[in-house]
């Protein structure tokens, strides 16, 4: 088949690439005894749900259903499985799951291999994960299987008249739970009608993770009870924007900036750039109280920063595409981020909905902070539908777990 031989040219892609890629080489060195390790693990007796996820992002939307599986089923094992680095090795040590493993490469051998070792009860895969082999050998064990949070759009190979071999993959799954109505249409003209749309599981995630927010006394400190502006997973591109503003603002509103990258020589770098009073989150010594901007040089604080804000800034649009919109909207603030943002659709909707705002150069970013910051009614409008958005879409996770009780 040509797909095995498309996974079998991708593994040596990959080798090739690990000699000169640090992502790369993380890919072949996590699957490295790989079978002695799971085989070690020993599977226990009782029943096993397994999980897999592509990414971290991915984990994110599968993770408030893993946590209540566990809560409705403590008795209930769960295996869950990754496909990149950047999802395994920030999450390899996850309480949530009792195995966590690389997916071994997606070949006719390994799922029966995989199958042999694990023997799942059920299997849930998260969004946009389709491996044949796994899901054929699941499908012939009579396994009930999953897809969730899934979104389809028009272009994906599904939809070709040469997408036969993805079309069947659809059929492997005991159901499919989709984000939004144009996926069920879409699944309906090729026949795939065993579909539920439940929505999207990362609103319940971000609603957790607000309701588990820390309390941070620096960031306290620093706002002093003033207006903010909280600019997460920031990217050159968009911090030249946002310096640009800042060193030109006039007045005492605060500025918070979290980097996605958080290396030594980029933190200098925005912090040479400022013209104002500027502290970095780990300088010790710095009077954070006197500061009008704080850099945050440190990880895993930014969902917790959000609650802080009056208004967001939400970095990516200007590269790739936006970070986590939703982790700011939860707490009833505006939502800005760059052009780039078109593929995701609670961006979008968000939108739609007068809780966001795209802009694409400084001008319209110097237009928009000005209303936002001049007129606080307007912010707080915005914000508010932007909560009202996030609330309305609550509870896909529920509506899964109902299918995966025991």
């Amino acid at each position: 088949m040509e797909y095995n031989f498309g996974i079998i040219a991708y593994c040596g892609a990959i080798g090739i690439a690990s000699l000169f890629n640090e992502k790369a080489a993380l890919w072949v060195k996590g699957r490295k005894g790989i079978w002695k390790r799971m085989e070690a693990a020993g599977r226990e007796k009782g029943r096993l749900v397994w999980f897999h996820a592509s990414s971290l992002g991915e984990f994110e939307q599968g993770r408030p259903v893993i946590e209540k599986l566990k809560e409705r089923e403590p008795y209930t094992k769960i295996l869950l499985t990754f496909f990149s680095p950047s999802g395994y090795e920030i999450r390899k040590n996850y309480p949530g799951a009792d195995y966590i493993f690389y997916l071994p490469m997606d070949t006719p051998a390994n799922a029966r291999r995989f199958m042999k070792i694990w023997h799942p009860d059920a299997a849930v895969f998260v969004k946009y994960e389709y491996w044949y082999n796994y899901l054929r050998e699941l499908h012939e064990r009579e396994v009930p299987t999953y897809l969730i949070s899934a979104i389809f759009r028009r272009e994906q190979p599904f939809f070709k008249k040469w997408g036969g071999l993805y079309r069947r993959m659809l059929r492997f799954f005991t159901r499919l739970y989709v984000q939004d109505e144009e996926s069920v249409k879409l699944l309906a003209s090729i026949g795939i009608t065993h579909v539920q749309q439940t929505g999207d599981t990362r609103f319940d995630r971000v609603k957790q993770i607000a309701d588990a927010a820390k309390r941070i006394e620096k960031v306290e400190a620093f706002c002093n009870d003033r207006r903010a502006v909280v600019c997460g997973s920031t990217w050159p591109g968009d911090e030249e924007i946002i310096m640009d503003y800042i060193n030109k603002q006039e007045g005492d509103f605060k500025w918070i900036i979290v980097p996605h990258e958080i290396g030594e020589g980029h933190i200098r770098d925005i912090l040479n750039k400022c013209h104002k009073p500027v502290a970095r989150y780990t300088d010790e010594n710095a009077d954070v109280t006197k500061c009008q901007v704080l850099v945050v040089d440190t990880i895993g604080v930014l969902s917790s920063i959000y609650r802080y804000g009056s208004i967001s800034y939400i970095g990516g649009g200007f590269g790739k595409g936006i970070h986590n919109t939703l982790e700011a909207a939860i707490y009833g603030i505006p939502v800005i981020f760059g052009p780039k943002y078109h593929k995701f659709k609670e961006a979008v909707d968000l939108i739609d909905c007068g809780g966001a705002f795209s802009i694409k150069d400084k001008e319209q970013f110097t237009s928009l902070l000005d209303s936002l910051i001049n007129s606080p009614a307007i912010a707080e409008a915005a914000g508010q539908s932007a909560l009202k958005f996030v609330n309305k879409q609550l509870g896909a996770t529920d509506a899964i777990i109902r299918q995966l009780v025991e």
